[in-house]
């Protein structure tokens, strides 16, 4: 599965080769297939796998905090430090959604609105604490969301801030954005 990541991130899923995955994983073409039975589920194993960790990052924050501003803060320090530190699988798992088989894409979209649908909780929780001040929860909780998953697009090992750094960064942007005043 690292090579496949490796692959689709250089040259996207449509332009990679069981061939080309299986040379990086060090393996015959033939031996790619005793594992997966085509490309479409490594990037499918790939992409399942990458957003069940966030859906479990984002429940394990909101257990670990009532506090709905410091569930936000924590959240998104979380999420963007993930999107950072593993850029290239993230970009994979966040990119590459067209091209999963309609049977796949199901499935990854329903771990997206589980995720989308939780942190949509969090910023009404703290609309309704009087925290947070926004016209459409719907819209900003997207917005919290695609914040952190743009930074897999941009950042790469040479990127500063360290992924945790910005993680902060982004958490009191986010609290800024969702009209938190401390």
């Amino acid at each position: 599965m690292a090579a496949a990541v490796e692959s689709f991130a250089a040259r996207g899923y449509h332009a990679t080769t069981t061939r080309d995955i299986a040379t990086a994983a060090g393996m015959s073409p033939a031996a790619l297939y005793v594992h997966f039975p085509a490309k479409s589920a490594v990037l499918f194993a790939i992409s399942r796998s990458g957003h069940e960790r966030t859906l479990r990052l984002v429940q394990t924050t909101m257990a670990e905090h009532a506090d709905p501003v410091d569930a936000t803060r924590t959240l998104v320090e979380r999420f963007v430090a993930w999107h950072a530190r593993r850029h290239v699988v993230a970009r994979v798992v966040q990119h590459e959604l067209d091209a999963l088989t309609p049977d796949d894409h199901k499935v990854v979209l329903e771990l997206r609105r589980t995720t989308e649908g939780l942190v949509r909780d969090l910023v009404t929780r703290g609309v309704a604490a009087g925290a947070f001040t926004v016209p459409d929860v719907r819209t900003a909780a997207r917005a919290v969301l695609s914040l952190g998953i743009d930074v897999a697009r941009w950042y790469s090992p040479s990127s500063r801030p360290s992924p945790e750094v910005l993680g902060k960064q982004y958490g009191e942007l986010v609290l800024n954005m969702l009209g938190y005043t401390s």
